[in-house]
């Protein structure tokens, strides 16, 4: 996707049961500023009370993903005092939340650069597919900041021994190394990355939207933890999804050798 036409920062369209949601400042690589903030997180406490969108795919407008925060803005906060730097900052972690939080899978396309929160928004999505030539970096070191608000998902994502260069030095990496630490989960020339989107997007409405959801939220329940601890909300979980009216349909038609009545024919 190399543009979008509305002046909003933020651009989303519905394709069926598919939520395309593209960061729209071309002119400054999609870079935040309060708006585009703001616009994701309603977009997301919106879309997480949406019973009919199963999937959602995050891209940006013009050359790159997003190039992390926006000059202007960051101008802003030069004079700005320690309390109205920390409801900026309180802003935007409630943004990251949101997006993290969001019940349905979140794909990441990403091209160009994705620097900074950029780097972030690849952090939570739960698939990241990024272009051969796509940059990344936790560059806040490097203007004296530091990548805190990111940095529960980064953390989870690319963990603590890669952090530890990446986070100190603020170096820009490859795609390819992207890949290496867990950022992203795919990597492919530029002419295809709207085809290796389209196939996770496929694989995800071939499942059931139920245990999709279902899936993603047992990952928040039960990472971290020990397996004695969670076996008996495990259990619950799989006893409740067996003789759920999805399981019991998916189940059958497994055994029938036919598609599931939630894929599309």
């Amino acid at each position: 996707m190399t543009g979008a036409d509305s002046s909003s920062p933020l651009v989303v369209r519905r394709e069926g049961p598919v939520e395309h949601v593209v960061l729209n400042r071309p002119d400054v690589r999609n870079a935040f500023n309060p708006a585009l903030v703001e616009a994701l997180r309603a977009w997301a406490l919106s879309t997480a009370k949406a019973t009919d969108a199963r999937v959602a795919v995050l891209s940006g407008a013009g050359r790159a993903f997003c190039a992390g925060g926006d000059l202007a803005a960051m101008a802003g906060t030069i004079n700005a005092s320690r309390e109205e730097n920390l409801w900026d900052a309180a802003r935007m972690a409630a943004m990251f939340e949101a997006l993290d939080e969001l019940p349905i899978p979140l794909i990441g396309r990403i091209h160009g650069a994705a620097l900074g929160g950029g780097v972030g928004l690849a952090s939570i999505c739960d698939i990241a597919v990024a272009a051969d030539d796509a940059v990344f970096g936790f560059t806040e070191v490097k203007l004296g900041i530091i990548p805190s608000v990111i940095s529960p998902y980064a953390l989870a994502k690319i963990g603590r021994s890669a952090a530890r260069e990446l986070f100190l030095t603020g170096a820009r990496f490859s795609a390819a190394r992207a890949r290496e630490i867990g950022l992203v989960h795919a990597v492919v020339p530029s002419e295809r990355l709207d085809d290796a989107v389209a196939v996770h997007v496929r694989e995800i409405l071939a499942a059931g939207p139920e245990a999709v959801r279902g899936a993603k939220a047992l990952i928040r329940q039960v990472f971290g933890r020990p397996a004695a601890e969670v076996s008996g909300l495990t259990a619950d979980a799989l006893a409740d999804r067996r003789v759920s009216n999805e399981g019991q349909e998916g189940m059958r038609a497994f055994l029938d050798k036919r598609p599931a009545e939630w894929v599309d024919r």
